[in-house]
């Protein structure tokens, strides 16, 4: 019963995780219909907060409760499970671009706020963050494809 309710809690915290995330780019996308940067910059800054609130923990609750499950499930070592193996890389993908992704989140946000923002600038910013965000996103949904589907590497 413990493997069950390990891989519950494993699953739940995923979908918050990709809810939140794909949720971020769709509210940024709403926002920058307006082309107006204070709306930006309010946007951003919810981003950033919904990052610090859900993304940062469902990451260490996706790892933690995961690791568990497995070994309860008796899948160790876990890095000769192919579909772990790969949804590993996909998840530590995702993180890794996460990490490029943040600090602009930062500058998009603090430059959207100033009351000479330039709208040209913040596209030129937001297409940058659209297009790694999307690639992170994009590697944590293929993540749950291959822990799904057991798809081996």
């Amino acid at each position: 019963m413990h493997y069950l309710a390990f891989k519950l809690l494993h699953i739940a915290v995923v979908v918050l995780f990709l809810g939140n995330i794909t949720m971020g780019l769709f509210w940024m996308r709403h926002a920058k219909r307006y082309r107006v940067p204070a709306r930006i910059a309010e946007t951003m800054d919810g981003v950033i907060r919904s990052d610090r609130l859900f993304t940062l923990p469902c990451v260490l609750l996706i790892a933690a409760s995961g690791f568990t499950a497995a070994m309860l499930g008796g899948f160790a070592p876990l890095l000769r499970v192919g579909w772990i193996s790969s949804a590993l890389a996909l998840f530590a993908l995702s993180g890794l671009l996460f990490i490029w992704l943040a600090p602009l989140q930062r500058r998009i946000r603090d430059y959207a706020a100033r009351p000479d923002a330039d709208w040209v600038m913040c596209q030129q910013m937001l297409r940058r963050w659209e297009r790694i965000g999307l690639a992170s996103l994009l590697a944590a949904w293929s993540a749950l494809v291959v822990m799904v589907l057991k798809i081996p590497h």
